[in-house]
């Protein structure tokens, strides 16, 4: 999974960074517009971006910035984020308006607390235009991450979108498998690749 690589801090309102596109379901059906998801790092934080061009259906209680549980019920962008030693790995949330969600698992669906814990000193950010048209971000610090999940080169990663709540549609940017929709698939997801992005 491609991170981009900044040498200068980023800040919202001014991130200039390669976007993906996701284009089919997890079931290889058509998604228009399709989804543009980014990451990169900086030298202090790493940076999801999600994008889409369509009005969201949002969790009734999410609050630009905000932790809010079950942010999946309604549409969502998602990042799994795998600890290269210990095999435990992140779920983290973030809707269309900036509310966000997360949780650290020790093997796939089982929880490492029962309660929630949110993620220590995380940043989010949205605009959304009055066509519904969306841009979330999150900025989750680095020193935490090496901390709690041993961030690395080493480290797996996903992202991951649903949309078109309440009937939901199923997006990874990494093909999983086949079955049911499932995205807790730690051993699939792929291996972080940074990288710098050669502007003209």
């Amino acid at each position: 999974m491609n991170i981009e690589i900044s040498d200068k801090p980023l800040s919202w309102g001014a991130l200039d960074l390669s976007l993906f596109g996701v284009d089919k379901d997890w079931f290889g059906q058509p998604v228009n517009p399709p989804v543009a998801f980014g990451f990169a790092v900086d030298l202090k934080y790493l940076w999801f971006i999600a994008s889409h061009q369509k009005s969201p259906s949002l969790h009734p209680d999410a609050r630009p910035g905000d932790f809010q549980a079950e942010l999946w019920k309604y549409d969502v962008a998602e990042f799994f984020l795998t600890d290269p030693k210990t095999g435990r790995y992140l779920e983290f949330n973030l809707a269309p308006n900036g509310a966000w969600w997360s949780a650290e698992f020790t093997a796939p669906r089982i929880r490492a607390e029962i309660a929630d814990n949110p993620f220590p000193e995380v940043a989010t950010f949205a605009d959304m235009a009055q066509d519904g048209s969306w841009l979330a971000a999150a900025a989750i610090p680095l020193e935490q991450l090496r901390n709690k999940l041993n961030f690395s080169p080493e480290s797996h990663l996903n992202a991951t979108f649903i949309l078109n709540s309440p009937e939901q549609q199923f997006l990874s940017a990494t093909k999983l498998g086949g079955g049911e929709p499932d995205f807790h698939l730690p051993d699939k997801f792929p291996k972080v690749n940074f990288f710098h992005n050669q502007k003209e």
